[in-house]
């Protein structure tokens, strides 16, 4: 077929992510997609089902489309194709770490983040801009002075077109002579005339790192309003090891989405809440230990509602394997005791959400190694302990939050039992759910809850839990209107 306009079909139908889902392609499908131009003929028909119930006109032929309606009697006209998620510049700078720069081009694409790359000559010793366009779908960029380049993307244009310019790697080479304002290549000269936020990502040897010259360009670039993220500590490729690893790109990815999407003002600005979410798990030897089953879902989003509603959020989580909420402080722990700790760390905060699965026992006298199975003996007896009860601690703290909130998970005599908790552990509010082994609640997308206060009793209908997270921190959010606390 000849080439569609791929890019407005992708922003009608959502990004780059939906566009995968639909297909259930992984995003390297869909950036082979746009090289060409075209979609193969195996997806029209879904894709036009899909845009069709957005609204769209489409020809399965062509896959023209015309958009919707805007309400003024008339279409919008043809789409930019602009992605959702902003646009970055990335530049890539010269050393090892230069490959995973490809991996964070990639994953900012998963966000409906477009992306334009510009390389270094060092840049290009360890990667090719042939890697980079291919990832990105768009012309990687590499020379000042090519006439071709100036005349279609001028410097400045470029430089002042991307909603970020993202820097990674930020070799020592690299934030020396944007420190000290030069424009000797192509890459200095964005960074000179860009009038968009910049992100930098140094990646170097630890000595360099440390190097008081490093520090000084680190402290100008900072004083000029460039971000940083890291370096990470660990080991160098060089075979030495300390600070100076380029963060890992969902680390980069992570601090380039705040900047391009910064943290929203909403009813709990101002509010700092404590979020507890997932399991703990309790270590019998250095191999097994005893946990539960939950996945983290619904306190994360928990966690993801309040920080949308302009809470400052701290996440204390045990293990799960789901990612962390934009704007939300993750602090990671794995037991019980730790995670009370870390909820003690985060106080004073003005709520908490105690929605992690905590596990009521620990194993005492916990062994280092691998308790062997001898085969010819009776199996180990396991010696367990309490663990602190974490609702009840916060309830009754000296820095006790003003409104406490906790989880009533049961599989039997759900009412009666969230009832006695509510009284039994000094929270404000109980949030009961059945946890049973046909609710799939453990592990699934949908909950269904009972909010329980001192004054009311109140049933919501099934639903998924980022909508349960919603309504929750919507009630929360009045609580504090309503108390005008």
């Amino acid at each position: 077929m000849k080439n569609c306009d791929l890019p407005a079909i992708i922003t009608a139908l959502g990004g780059r992510r939906a566009l995968q889902d639909l297909l259930g392609v992984g995003p390297s499908a869909i950036s082979n997609y746009l090289a060409r131009g075209t979609l193969p003929q195996w997806v029209h028909a879904p894709v036009c089902e899909a845009l069709r119930a957005r609204g769209y006109q489409i020809d399965p032929g062509s896959l023209a489309l015309v958009e919707p309606d805007n309400g003024t009697g008339r279409t919008n006209g043809s789409s930019t194709g602009a992605p959702n998620g902003g646009s970055v510049l990335l530049i890539v700078g010269g050393g090892i770490a230069a490959y995973k720069a490809l991996e964070v081009a990639r994953r900012l694409q998963d966000h409906d983040v477009a992306v334009t790359g510009v390389m270094t000559r060092g840049a290009q010793e360890f990667i090719t801009p042939l890697s980079l366009s291919a990832l990105t779908a768009q012309k990687t960029f590499t020379d000042l002075f090519s006439l071709t380049d100036e005349a279609e993307m001028g410097h400045i244009r470029l430089a002042r077109e991307a909603d970020l310019v993202l820097v990674a790697p930020a070799t020592a080479n690299l934030m020396a002579r944007a420190a000290n304002g030069l424009a000797d290549d192509l890459a200095t000269t964005i960074l000179l005339a860009t009038d968009a936020p910049v992100l930098m990502a140094p990646a170097m040897n630890p000595a360099m790192w440390s190097n008081p010259a490093t520090q000084d360009n680190l402290a100008r670039l900072r004083s000029r309003g460039v971000n940083f993220v890291g370096p990470a500590a660990g080991d160098m490729a060089c075979g030495e090891e300390g600070t100076g690893r380029l963060s890992e790109p969902e680390v980069i990815v992570s601090a380039a989405r705040d900047l391009l999407d910064p943290a929203p003002k909403g009813p709990l600005a101002g509010r700092h809440a404590i979020v507890t979410s997932g399991p703990t798990i309790e270590p019998i030897d250095s191999v097994r230990f005893i946990a539960n089953r939950s996945s983290g879902k619904q306190g994360h989003a928990i966690a993801a509602a309040l920080a949308d509603r302009g809470a400052r959020v701290t996440l204390v989580s045990g293990p799960v394997a789901i990612p962390a909420p934009r704007h939300v402080d993750v602090v990671p722990v794995e037991t019980a005791r730790d995670m009370l700790a870390a909820c003690e760390d985060a106080l004073p905060a003005d709520l908490a959400v105690c929605a992690a699965a905590v596990a009521d026992w620990h194993v005492t006298g916990t062994r280092n190694g691998k308790m062997k199975k001898t085969g010819d003996g009776p199996a180990p007896t396991l010696s367990l302990a309490e663990n602190p009860d974490i609702l009840r601690h916060l309830s009754t703290h000296i820095s006790r939050p003003r409104l406490v909130v906790g989880f009533a998970a049961e599989a039997e005599e759900l009412h009666a039992n969230a009832i006695a908790k509510l009284a039994r552990k000094g929270c404000d509010w109980i949030v009961a759910n059945d946890v049973g082994p046909k609710t799939g609640t453990f592990g699934g997308d949908n909950n269904t809850v009972h909010l329980i206060t001192e004054a009311e009793n109140e049933s919501w209908q099934p639903m998924q839990k980022t909508a349960v997270a919603s309504k929750l921190a919507a009630r929360i959010a009045a609580h504090f209107g309503d108390n005008n606390d």
